[in-house]
């Protein structure tokens, strides 16, 4: 079951933000989304989120094209995770990940449960207020915030950014154990290497629009097609 963007197009009033973008994300795997600052990688979380209109192309899964609505997104089981840590800062965790399981029904307290066992570092903070957490602690939340809706998909924008490297490493290894068990992911990581070392598949991202899609490894091996796509040189 392939989630399918085909010739997506987003504008903001006469600016155009995302042109003729077209990738796929499966099962099991992570397609990394890479660009310089304003090359529309958010703008594509936030478009594939429900979050953002979309002018142009279509979203389908398994063939099936979803309304472009937060709720119909959520539904069809994906889930983002957008830039900035956000979270819910005059909440305490708990009430954080009960609010954002609060569809879930009878099944928000199985799933709550396997959040705490992915973070047990959020198990221990379960009545800490949010906005007194690092901001470490706060991107775990933030990712335990979209796994309470049990996503096939995951959207993640910008994990790392501002973070220390052994938080990262072990964010890391969560995205890593969610890819093991199926889930599928795009991720849009300013660390360039980082996110090729752990992808199928990459897309490159300049000015809106599509530079270079294909094998992460690709980009890996040829460090002058990744310069090429990335910076039009």
């Amino acid at each position: 079951m392939t989630l399918a963007v085909q010739n997506l197009s987003v504008t903001d009033g006469t600016r155009t933000l995302l042109s003729g973008v077209s990738l796929t994300i499966s099962p099991g795997q992570v397609t990394a989304v890479i660009g310089a600052n304003g090359a529309g990688k958010s703008e594509l979380v936030l478009a594939l989120a429900g979050m953002l209109p979309i002018s142009a192309g279509s979203v389908t899964l398994n063939g099936q094209p979803i309304k472009p609505t937060p709720e119909s997104i959520r539904r069809a089981g994906i889930a983002a995770v957008p830039e900035g840590h956000r979270v819910l800062t005059m909440l305490s965790v708990d009430d954080n990940l009960r609010a954002a399981g609060s569809l879930m029904g009878a099944k928000a307290a199985t799933q709550l449960a396997e959040v705490y066992a992915i973070f047990p570092e959020l198990a221990e903070r379960k009545s800490q207020l949010a906005g007194t957490m690092s901001g470490g602690q706060q991107q775990m939340l933030a990712l335990g915030h979209a796994l309470m809706c049990a996503p096939r998909y995951l959207l993640i924008d910008e994990m790392s950014l501002g973070l220390a490297p052994l938080i990262v490493k072990r964010l890391l290894s969560v995205v890593m154990t969610l890819k093991a068990q199926g889930t599928g992911i795009l991720l849009i990581e300013q660390f360039t290497d980082l996110a090729l070392s752990i992808a199928e598949s990459a897309v490159v991202l300049r000015s809106g629009k599509m530079r270079y899609a294909g094998p992460a490894s690709a980009l890996i091996a040829d460090k002058t097609l990744l310069q090429n796509a990335y910076f039009g040189v």
